[in-house]
């Protein structure tokens, strides 16, 4: 019962979600959308391959619900893109998921330092990355209370 009333509480994304998943590796855009398909994730997911097509999508008006970052991206950096993305008025407030290979803890400070919203780590199987998935579904896209 308890349990019941509290997904009954939760809050419920109320449209499809607009994901912008900035990644460059094939392998990690194609298991991203398997993990969302399989998670049932109700988004429209845009893909960027570098950080300047990201750039690109956004001066364009495209406002994402939230940003899926890679930090290791040809072009412009995935450091280089969160420090754009939150030193521009119109981009800030954004949500940006670092979800990257890299545990390097000076990745990690920066990346908090530039106000990252959270990091997470790549994991090795699929059925971890499935899963790392569907928890930050169910943390951004049903509790959390994005701006609009």
């Amino acid at each position: 019962m308890e349990e019941e009333q509290l997904s009954t509480s939760l809050y419920k994304f109320p449209k499809p979600a607009k994901i912008l998943l900035i990644e460059d590796n094939e392998a990690d855009i194609i298991l991203t959308e398997k993990a969302l398909t399989d998670c049932k994730i109700k988004a429209d997911m845009v893909i960027a391959k570098d950080g300047e097509e990201a750039l690109s999508l956004l001066r364009k008006n495209f406002c994402p619900d939230f940003i899926l970052l890679d930090l290791n991206l040809p072009k412009i950096s995935g450091h280089e893109l969160l420090a754009l993305l939150k030193n521009n008025d119109q981009w800030k407030q954004i949500p940006v998921v670092i979800f990257t290979a890299s545990d390097d803890i000076e990745d990690i400070q920066y990346a908090y330092g530039m106000y990252a919203n959270c990091y997470v780590t790549k994991p090795i199987t699929a059925a971890q990355f499935i899963n790392i998935l569907r928890s930050l579904k169910d943390f951004w896209l049903t509790i959390v209370k994005l701006p609009t």
